[in-house]
């Protein structure tokens, strides 16, 4: 496997041939960034993933049909502060409104640009602030307006989250670069998260496609912070091979397998920043699923786990309550033997071979006010393996969702 280098600085303008704006429009009462626009500097190969909440975005459906039609676009737009979710023939014509404006404002078909929205459900957009925030957008758009961008796609998010990767194809350095926000409703199966990446590398559309889903199934399906799945979430690559590559189009050669890798690793960085975001939380849990016969099930496994509430309340209070964990176990899906499981919290073995193993709970209870926790569960099944992160949750978040008004 060639090398593959992060790049923490990263965001989605560091690939060539891309620009970003983020503005401040007044749609978010705060005054914080709340609409973003990324754009390349050509046509480019384009994928998508997106909720499976059948109440969502119409801008769901948009992008999805834009994208069937032709696997390609060249600019992004995204609003936050406003889901323009159950907004009825209203929000339809409002997202219509904003790709066609845009596309006119860059000069491009607006078959070209697709578009997201996030934050509160069932209020329609104020179009006069976005009109005026859209042209304002493109005005400022620079390839040094990536982290602008991150800005304006936050919700409740406390952090922007962003970083790109760099590698080589066919002997070219190319780069891979994003930016995403998610902090609440997020649960396997996508959740309240957007995320925005970008390439210079020249991938065939098939190849991007397979890249980015496979991506997501190792990556923003593997990350639980309330056991919510949200109605505007959306995952979107461009690839713009402006990088100057051969394009991609082997499945099966090396050059896909460092491309697909490389947008795992990002991906798995993003998910990462989401699941230490979370509403309230004061620390990242990352489960590792060891001894499983597929990673399907070592993935399942995992991901009940980390969405546990049971497991996050009791790790908010330190408490090394392993009985939690292998609750949650039992209840994945998954046909496993206790008699064979092992448990090992922050790095102290806690149950193995079907029984308790005798530890210092003052210890393990120190360890875990850490801000990274791990649990680790060994089936003793097979040899797959499988992660999934979360967060801890705390009276926090009950506050924040108390006062987060529809």
């Amino acid at each position: 496997m060639k090398t593959i280098t992060f790049l923490p600085e990263g965001e989605v303008t560091t690939p060539r041939g891309f620009r970003a704006a983020g503005v401040a429009t007044g749609v978010k009462t705060n005054g914080q960034r709340d609409l973003a626009l990324i754009v390349s500097d050509v046509p480019a190969v384009a994928a998508g993933v997106f909720t499976t909440n059948r109440v969502h975005a119409y801008n769901i459906d948009r992008n999805r049909a834009v994208l069937a039609q032709s696997p390609e676009a060249q600019a992004i737009v995204i609003n936050s502060g406003n889901a323009n979710v159950a907004t009825g023939e209203q929000g339809i014509a409002d997202t219509e409104e904003i790709a066609s404006r845009a596309a006119r404002l860059l000069g491009l078909s607006p078959d070209l640009v697709l578009t997201s929205s996030t934050g509160v459900i069932g209020v329609p957009l104020d179009m006069p602030k976005i009109r005026a925030g859209l042209e304002q957008a493109v005005a400022v758009l620079s390839p040094t307006g990536g982290l602008a961008a991150a800005e304006g796609i936050l919700t409740t998010d406390t952090v922007v989250k962003h970083g790109a990767v760099q590698f080589a194809l066919a002997q070219v350095t190319v780069t891979l670069g994003g930016i995403a926000k998610g902090a609440g409703m997020i649960h396997p199966q996508m959740a309240t998260m957007l995320a925005y990446l970008t390439t210079d590398a020249a991938v065939s559309p098939p190849l991007l496609h397979a890249a980015l889903s496979e991506a997501v199934q190792a990556s923003f399906n593997c990350i639980s912070v309330d056991g919510e799945t949200s109605t505007s979430d959306t995952v979107l690559i461009l690839a713009n091979g402006l990088a100057g590559n051969p394009a991609v189009d082997d499945p099966e050669g090396e050059d896909y397998r460092t491309f697909a890798v490389a947008l795992r690793q990002l991906c798995q960085h993003l998910a990462r920043a989401i699941a230490r975001d979370g509403e309230g939380a004061t620390k990242l849990i990352t489960v590792a699923v060891r001894g499983a016969r597929t990673v399907e099930e070592a993935r399942q496994v995992a991901r009940t786990v980390a969405g546990s509430v049971l497991v996050k309340t009791t790790l908010a209070g330190n408490h090394p309550n392993w009985g939690r964990i292998a609750a949650a176990v039992g209840r994945a899906g998954v046909e496993i033997s206790l008699e064979r499981m092992d448990i090992v919290l922050n790095g102290f073995p806690v149950f193995r071979d079907g029984a308790p193993v005798p530890f210092d709970r003052e210890t393990v209870s120190d360890s875990l006010r850490a801000e990274k926790v791990e649990i680790v569960v060994d089936l003793h099944q097979g040899e797959a393996e499988g992660t999934a992160w979360g967060c801890d949750m705390t009276p926090e978040y009950v506050e924040i969702n108390a006062e987060y008004v529809t």
